[in-house]
């Protein structure tokens, strides 16, 4: 697992985001890694440090409809 300080302002899903290019399912991942973390609100405090899940997130393809051509 790797370990990240939050920056001024950022939320975790900013920081994850930041750390691995997507939100998906490493936002959640995180929360259960780090009991406690949601309590400090939206926006950590800057210098929090957050444990997040070694594994890269997996893509999910969305299939799109087109409505009018």
């Amino acid at each position: 697992m790797r370990t990240v300080r939050a920056n001024q302002g950022e939320t975790l899903d900013q920081i994850c985001y930041r750390t691995f290019g997507s939100t998906a399912e490493v936002t959640e991942r995180a929360l259960r890694l780090n009991p406690g973390l949601a309590e400090l609100g939206p926006v950590l405090p800057e210098g929090t440090l957050i444990l997040l899940p070694e594994t890269e997130p997996t893509t999910r393809r969305i299939d799109t409809v087109q409505l009018w051509t």
